[in-house]
């Protein structure tokens, strides 16, 4: 049997995937965003996939974790980034424009505000134009992934960027669980080897990506505009474990997601073994 996995189409997936399959794994690989491969996974087309912490809250029942992995920040991220002409404080009921690519970064922008900051009415949404324009035009908007990353380059002299991550750990002191590997529980009765095998080999690439970090970034193709120096902090910024001081972020992330009607129960937290 193979497993199909899901890859999400950030950079921030490298350490995972670049020695993937030169550490064995011999199955089948699908990339999207992570609406998408969360959407994927829910509905059984992959087996298991670095998916958002939030889809995990809201399937996980039907599912299990990796122990161990990750994609985690315990301070800025730097790829998770709300732009805006205007204080944070002063965004109460404002309308901060979404790409629509990720429930957990939309989820932690409310509690963030809500929990931290005191609004009561958070006005967020997917616009009709793509989010570059909205900002380019002055407004609120909240990016992810490469996106962020390219708009953090091109940064205007009037506008503000909140990196969320450093804001959670800013007012918790714990890192913010941004995805976990998540298997489905079907998947996991049917080829119990084949994720044994796949831990092993994730672990491999990871740690053969993260011994030599100057080597995956000349071989990535975002350093053409990125810089692979920019590269290699973006990555040393990353925390790709899962430890008890993420469990405890995760748990407070989903508390606080049911607090605000966010969720409609606590998940509770299975892993793979």
């Amino acid at each position: 049997m193979t497993l199909t996995i899901g890859h999400i189409s950030y950079i921030n997936c490298a350490p995972f995937f670049h020695y993937l399959q030169q550490c064995g794994f011999d199955g089948r690989i699908v990339g999207g965003v992570p609406s998408e491969l969360n959407r994927r996974l829910a509905c059984g087309d992959l087996d298991l996939s670095p998916s958002s912490s939030f889809e995990y809250a809201h399937n996980w029942r039907n599912y299990l974790l990796l122990p161990g992995q990750s994609i985690s920040a315990s301070g800025p991220v730097k790829s998770v980034l709300l732009f805006t002409s205007r204080p944070i404080e002063e965004l109460e009921g404002e309308p901060i424009a979404l790409t629509g690519e990720s429930a957990t970064s939309v989820n932690l922008l409310q509690i963030l505000l809500r929990e931290f900051y005191g609004h009561k009415e958070v006005n967020c949404r997917v616009p009709a134009v793509p989010v570059e324009e909205v900002l380019a035009e002055g407004g609120a908007a909240l990016l992810i992934g490469d996106r962020a990353l390219r708009a953090a380059t091109k940064l205007g002299r009037t506008q503000r960027v909140y990196d969320l991550a450093e804001l959670w750990h800013r007012h918790t002191g714990l890192p913010f669980v941004f995805a976990l590997w998540i298997l489905r529980r079907d998947a996991a009765c049917r080829d119990p080897q084949g994720v044994r095998s796949l831990l092993g080999q994730l672990a491999a690439s990871r740690k053969r990506a993260l011994a030599d970090l100057q080597t995956l970034a000349a071989n990535t193709p975002e350093r053409k505009w990125m810089g692979e120096g920019e590269l290699i902090d973006y990555w040393r910024a990353m925390s790709y474990d899962l430890d008890g001081s993420h469990i405890e972020g995760l748990r407070l992330f989903f508390a606080l997601a049911v607090k605000y009607g966010l969720l409609a129960e606590i998940p509770e937290i299975h892993f793979f073994s």
